[in-house]
Parts: structure tokens; C-alpha cells; sequence
């Protein structure tokens, strides 16, 4: 098991990750490289600030895509400010957003980015809804999207209620990753994750003894995530 110690660093051949951070109800933040392409997984608040800090802009541009788990805030919230910062630096290159089906989240995001902007920004963004589990290829990485089990509360505190959820495996190169995102213990991460370079599994469940069924507790997550060549458990409450 990789250590959880932010930032989480993982390479092998020409495809890496670097986790900035992933802590539970805060921020997320993943950024890929697969060669000389650059992918951002979940970019929470703070993300364009950690990538500030070693990157340069012509850097920053290379960020071809943007892929969304869910909408919570913890995993969007730095998506805004990434947006902005790239019509500010006069960006050029089209930006990609793939999220799930039914994230209102990101799609109020981009709209009122729109409403706000759409006369002032020099680039294209295009964003690609997630219907079903075809896998897709961009900068020749191929990824493979596939549902997860995401729950949150309603008005009540009480009751829950299902939020569009993904994980997503990639392939660049035959080395495999993949990120479950926010998830209860389920078959399809299960599948994924078996046989993968590096499984990214989340454990944010405190309670062990009593769960809501949100997040998978430690022995769940390593379940799933021993299955893997290597991983590393994220999202693991203080």
C-alpha cells in the first residue's frame, strides 16, 4: 500500500498520477499524465494552486480534460477558478469536461461561466455527458467509465438519496489506473480495480461498526484495493 501522505506521487513508464490531496468533505485533487498530456481528475478547491506551485502556463494549457466523479463540493469546488484562470491567461486549446449523467453541479458551473463570460473567453469548452459505460479514448489514453454507489442526505438529515456517480479506469500505454471516486463498497469498482497498476480507493467511512453506506470503511476499501498491482487508500477521514 502506497502511503496516504499528500501529496501522493505514482508513476510507471510514461503514465503517472499525483494526488494533491483528498480529504472528505474539503477538496480533491488529481492531476494524470499520460506523456506529454495532462488530465485533472476531481479538481476541488485549491487544485489551481497546488498546479501554480509546478507548473508553468504553457504547463497549465496541456490540461486537455477535466474528469468529474460526482458533483460534491469537495470534488468541484476548484473547477470556477480553473475556468477563469484560463480566459484570463488567454487560453486557446479547447477544454474537455466529462462528468456523469444528472450533475446538476457541473452544469451550473459551466452555465453561469457562460452567462458570465461567453463574450470574453478565447477558448472553447466542450462538454461531454456520461450516458452508459462505452469506453472513449482522448490523447491516446483509453478510459473506461463505470457507475458507482454515491449516496448523500436530504433536506432532512435523515433519509438519503442516490447522487450520479462514476469511477474511471485508464489505459495509456497498457498500464493501467484506476479511481473509484466517492463510493459504498460495489461490484463494478470491484471489477475494475482487480488487476489494475494502481487502484485508487477511497475509505471515508469513520465509522466502522455503524455506516450510512456513503463511503467504505478501511476493510472494505482494501477488499477492493488488494485485487490491484499496487494502491493507495484516499479520502480517509483525520
Amino acid at each position: 500500500m502506497i502511503p496516504t501522505e499528500y501529496p501522493i506521487t505514482w508513476k510507471k513508464n510514461n503514465f503517472g498520477i499525483k494526488i494533491y490531496c483528498s480529504i472528505p468533505a474539503i477538496a480533491t485533487g488529481i492531476m494524470l499524465t499520460a506523456g506529454d498530456t495532462r488530465f485533472l481528475l476531481d479538481p476541488g478547491d485549491g487544485i489551481l494552486r497546488d498546479l501554480n506551485d509546478e507548473l508553468s502556463n504553457e504547463q497549465m494549457f496541456n490540461i486537455s480534460d477535466l474528469f468529474i466523479t460526482h458533483g460534491h463540493h469537495d470534488h468541484v469546488g476548484g473547477v470556477w477558478a480553473l475556468l477563469t484562470y484560463f480566459r484570463v491567461m488567454r487560453r486557446s486549446s479547447d477544454l474537455h469536461i466529462h462528468y456523469p449523467e444528472g450533475c446538476v453541479e457541473i452544469e451550473s458551473i459551466y452555465n453561469a461561466f457562460k452567462s458570465v463570460y461567453s463574450k470574453s473567453t478565447p477558448y472553447h469548452i466542450v462538454m461531454h455527458t456520461i450516458y452508459d459505460e462505452l469506453p472513449f479514448s482522448r490523447k491516446k489514453v483509453k478510459v473506461q467509465p463505470f457507475p458507482v454507489v454515491h449516496r448523500e442526505y436530504t433536506a432532512d438529515g435523515k433519509t438519503t438519496q442516490l447522487v450520479p456517480s462514476l469511477g474511471y479506469k485508464f489505459n495509456f500505454e497498457g498500464v493501467k489506473i484506476c479511481y473509484g471516486g466517492d463510493t459504498a463498497y460495489c461490484d463494478s469498482l470491484a471489477k475494475m480495480a482487480k488487476d489494475s497498476d494502481l487502484a485508487v480507493i477511497e475509505a471515508g467511512e469513520e465509522d466502522e461498526d455503524n455506516h450510512d453506506g456513503m463511503h467504505m470503511t478501511k476493510d472494505e476499501a482494501l477488499k477492493i484495493a488488494q485485487s490491484a498491482k499496487e494502491f493507495c487508500l484516499v479520502h480517509v477521514p483525520d
